[in-house]
């Protein structure tokens, strides 16, 4: 097994999640940041992050980092950290494809003494049961006898510049108590906030799904509130904020559940409960009611425009933000798309204007073009679906200006102070 110092490092996917680690141990060690979209190589060699996570200041400050695109600059390396996505499919089952992907690459340039480490956020098992056999299969090594296994959770929080990689305490395994130790110790090189190490890797993994779940199910429990507060005529925010006065309540806000953890991760515990016999009755009943907000939201909406005697067949709706939440042009399984479908049923007509988002990413993505000018007196109605601050510093009056003389105010975010707009959630 390799020691610490003689480690030569690889990031396989510089996401959201792999560049920032990659970027953080370049300035430690020499690093080979793989990913095969030889786009986004080459827009990191000329220092510019399309996800916006990492600035050029602190790709520059890298300098130990190398990017790349070809598999045989890994065969240099011998600590392989896999930060690829784990979606679901439309089925809502895990789609590991990125993940034995991935692992097919590496098994072709893993060598006896490699460790390779997954971040990626998968059930309990998935590591030894899934990967492991992929790099043992390619590479025609045995493991923990030719090669070995770690797994530490990625906790990326896209568009946050107070938690990140390095200040957020990092979860830590290994196949054996050495290997344990050698990643645990490896991390510590650039995690200040500190590191947890997990007794197994299925411990590990399985932390990382109930964060994300547990998050879930708070939300869906806020959203039935809602639900119940608005069929009541009950400002929700207002219960919210009063409640919120005892000291150990807490502090959730109802809203759209998307992303590509929250919205995803319940999907891949629930998964493996199934395959071992279990029907999780709670977790799947919260992914119902966070999965159903979008048709509720739309179901409010048309119910207002109807009182207000807006025609809504063939109305124009405006939604504000695209984005899975504010001030991040991050797309991954955004629900907002959840509000256009349904609108689209009743044929609405929808525009989408979001600042923050790429232009050609959402059309590629989800064959949405966001307006970039918003005219005034257009919209039958406007959807605050995302609280980007450029929304926030439009105020009141120069949202209801790109609506029509009559329409409806829809704020999902507690954007606006609860009077100036007609609906909330």
């Amino acid at each position: 097994m390799v020691s610490l110092k003689d480690i030569k490092l690889a990031v396989i996917g510089l996401g959201y999640v792999g560049l920032p680690l990659a970027v953080e141990f370049g300035k430690k060690r020499s690093v080979v940041g793989f990913d095969i979209n030889s786009t986004r190589i080459d827009a990191l060699r000329s220092g510019l992050d399309s996800t916006l996570e990492v600035s050029t200041a602190e790709l520059q400050q890298a300098e130990n980092l190398q990017y790349s695109a070809s598999l045989e600059d890994l065969r240099q390396c011998n600590v392989f950290i896999v930060t690829v996505p784990t979606p679901i499919d439309e089925y809502k089952q895990p789609d590991l494809t990125p993940l034995v992907k991935a692992s097919e690459s590496i098994g072709k340039v893993l060598k006896r003494g490699d460790i390779v480490i997954y971040e990626s956020t998968v059930y309990p098992g998935a590591t030894e049961e899934d990967c492991v056999p992929v790099l043992e299969k390619v590479s025609g090594l045995a493991f923990n006898q030719d090669f070995y296994a770690g797994y530490s959770p990625e906790r990326i929080n896209p568009g946050d510049k107070e938690h990140r990689v390095t200040t957020i305490k990092k979860v830590t395994s290994g196949s054996t108590p050495e290997v344990a130790e050698l990643v645990d110790s490896l991390y510590r090189e650039i995690i200040v906030a500190g590191t947890h190490k997990a007794s197994s890797i299925k411990v590990a993994e399985a932390a990382k799904v109930i964060e994300n779940t547990q998050r879930d199910l708070n939300i869906a429990l806020i959203n039935e509130l809602a639900v119940i507060f608005n069929k009541m005529g009950i400002d929700t925010e207002a219960v919210l904020h009063a409640a919120g006065t005892k000291w150990n309540f807490l502090p959730f806000r109802p809203g759209l559940v998307g992303g590509h953890c929250i919205g995803v991760d319940p999907y891949y515990l629930t998964h493996k409960a199934q395959s071992i016999g279990y029907h999780p009755e709670i977790i799947l009943a919260g992914r119902r009611l966070n999965d159903g907000m979008g048709a509720y939201v739309v179901s409010q909406l048309v119910k207002a425009m109807v009182k207000q005697r807006i025609h809504v067949d063939g109305a124009r709706v405006l939604i504000m933000g695209l984005s899975f939440k504010e001030n991040c042009p991050d797309l991954r399984n955004t629900k907002v798309v959840d509000i256009i479908k349904e609108l689209q049923d009743y044929n609405i007509r929808v525009d989408v204007h979001d600042p923050w988002v790429i232009a050609e990413e959402a059309q590629h993505e989800y064959g949405i073009t966001p307006v970039q000018e918003l005219v005034g007196g257009t919209y039958d109605a406007v959807i605050l679906a995302v609280a980007h601050q450029q929304f926030k510093e439009m105020g009141v009056a120069n949202i209801r200006a790109v609506g029509k003389p009559e329409h409806v105010l829809y704020d999902l975010k507690y954007l606006l102070p609860a009077e100036a707009s007609d609906l909330r959630l």
